[in-house]
C-alpha cells in the first residue's frame, strides 16, 4: 500500500475581498478615534453590498469622526474607484448607525488605562500560537498564502498586472508526510480581472509573475512539482461587494493561524484594545512566540480566558504538541507563578502601547495580524527569550 500523504491547507484573501474591505473600514474608524482620544471605546461593524456601505456599532469618543469620508478613502485606496470594479468610492451610498457604548459594558472597564484594575471588556477565550517552521514563527501554508495575495496586490498597484482588480484569493496545501521536509502539494489562486484579458493569458501571467516567484522564496520542496489552479471556474470579472456581500469579522482564520491553531470566540477588526478578543490574542501570540524562540518547544499554543470586568485571566493553558524540550509544567509556571508575561488588559495595553500604536490598525485588516514581514509590531518582539531560558533551561 502506498503511503497516504499528510496534507494541510490554509487560505488568504486580498484587501479587495469584500469582507476585508469591511474589516479595513472598521479598523480605519478605530484609528481615527484613538488618534484623537486614546481612551475611545470602539466596537464597529461594517457591511458592504453592491453600491452601499453600512457602518454600525457602539463608539464612545471625544474625537469628531467623519465616518463617510473614512469609508470612501478606504475603498478608494484599495482600488475600487467605479461601480463596475465592485464598488465606487465616490458613487456608493454610505449609511451610518453609531450609538454610544452600553453603560452596562462600560461599568466593567476602569476609566484609566494606567490602572491595574481595568477589567476585560467582555468574557471570552483567546489563543496564541507559534511554530519554528518559518522564520517569523508562523505556519508555512498560511505564510505562503499571505505572500501570494500580498505580492499580487503589490504588482497590481505597481501596474505590473494590468488586468488585475482588487479581489483576490489564494490557497496553499503543504505535504507534511515527512514533517522535517515539507513539500508544496497545491496552489489555488483566484484573481478578479478586467473583461479584456483572455483567461489563458491571465493564468500564464499569474503563474510566471506571482506563483513561481513567491513559492521559490520559501524553503519548501517543489522538486516533484505541484498542482496549480488559477481561476479554476474560468472568468472572474464580477468581484468585491458587487459579487458578494462583505461583513466585518468573517475571515477570522485568515487573520490568525490559517487553521493550524484554534481561534477564540471573536473577531479583531473594529475593536479597541479593552476588547480582549483582540488585545489578549496579541498577548497570547507574544508569549507563544517567545517560548518557541527560546527553544522550550517547537510548537506552542496558549489559551487565555477572561470574565467581563475582571483584570486577571480566569485561566491560562498551554499545549506544545509533544514538541517541548522542558516539561509543560515548567513552562506554565513561567506564565502563572513567575508572571513573565502580563496578561491583564491594562498590562497588555501598556506594554504594546495599543492606545498610542506605532502602527495603523487598518494595516492589520488584511494579510494577517501576526508574523508580518512588512510591519514592525510590538507583540512580535522577542524580548522575553533570555528570561525564559534562564527560568527553564
Amino acid at each position: 500500500m502506498s503511503q497516504i500523504k499528510q496534507l494541510f491547507t490554509s487560505e488568504s484573501v486580498s484587501e479587495g475581498h469584500p469582507d476585508k474591505v469591511c474589516d479595513r473600514i472598521s479598523d480605519a474608524i478605530l484609528d481615527a478615534c484613538i488618534q484623537g482620544d486614546p481612551q475611545s471605546r470602539v466596537a464597529v461593524e461594517t457591511m458592504a453590498t453592491r453600491e452601499k456601505i453600512i457602518i454600525s456599532g457602539e463608539i464612545t469618543t471625544k474625537t469628531k469622526v467623519d465616518y463617510e469620508k473614512i469609508a470612501r478613502d478606504v475603498v478608494r485606496e484599495i482600488g475600487y474607484t467605479s461601480p463596475e470594479l465592485g464598488i465606487g468610492a465616490d458613487t456608493m451610498d454610505v449609511e451610518v448607525y453609531i450609538v454610544t457604548q452600553s453603560p452596562n459594558i462600560a461599568q466593567g472597564v476602569d476609566s484609566s488605562f494606567d490602572s491595574k484594575s481595568i477589567g476585560a471588556g467582555d468574557q471570552g477565550i483567546m489563543f496564541g500560537y507559534a511554530t519554528d517552521e518559518t522564520e517569523n514563527y508562523m505556519p508555512l501554508p498560511l505564510v505562503v498564502s499571505h505572500k501570494l495575495v500580498r505580492y499580487a496586490t503589490m504588482l497590481r498597484k505597481n501596474g505590473e498586472l494590468t488586468f488585475a482588480r482588487p479581489d483576490m484569493k489564494s490557497q496553499v496545501t503543504i505535504d507534511y508526510t515527512t514533517p522535517d521536509h515539507p513539500k508544496l502539494n497545491a496552489v489555488v489562486f483566484s484573481c478578479q480581472h478586467n473583461p479584456d484579458i483572455e483567461i489563458e493569458e491571465l493564468r500564464k501571467q499569474i503563474k510566471e509573475k506571482v506563483i513561481y516567484p513567491v513559492v521559490s522564496s520559501f524553503p519548501v520542496d517543489i522538486s516533484e512539482g505541484f498542482e496549480i489552479y488559477i481561476n479554476p471556474t474560468g472568468r472572474f470579472e464580477i468581484g468585491g461587494p458587487l459579487g458578494d456581500t462583505g461583513l466585518t469579522g468573517r475571515k477570522i482564520i485568515v487573520d490568525t493561524y490559517g487553521g493550524s491553531a484554534p481561534h477564540g470566540g471573536g473577531a479583531f477588526s473594529g475593536k479597541d484594545p479593552t476588547k480582549v478578543d483582540r488585545s489578549a490574542a496579541y498577548a497570547a501570540r507574544y508569549a507563544a512566540k517567545n517560548i518557541v524562540a527560546a527553544g522550550l518547544a517547537k510548537r506552542c499554543m496558549i489559551q487565555l480566558s477572561y470574565a467581563i470586568g475582571v483584570s486577571e485571566p480566569v485561566s491560562i493553558s498551554i499545549e506544545t504538541y509533544g514538541s517541548e524540550k522542558v516539561s509543560k509544567d515548567k513552562i506554565l509556571a513561567c506564565l502563572i507563578d513567575e508572571k513573565v508575561f502580563d496578561f491583564t488588559p491594562s498590562g497588555i495595553i501598556s506594554q504594546f502601547s495599543l492606545t498610542h500604536p506605532s502602527f495603523r490598525y487598518q494595516d492589520l485588516s488584511a494579510y494577517g495580524h501576526f508574523g508580518r514581514p512588512d510591519l514592525t509590531l510590538p507583540y512580535e518582539r522577542l524580548d522575553k527569550v533570555e528570561l525564559l531560558k534562564k527560568l527553564c533551561l
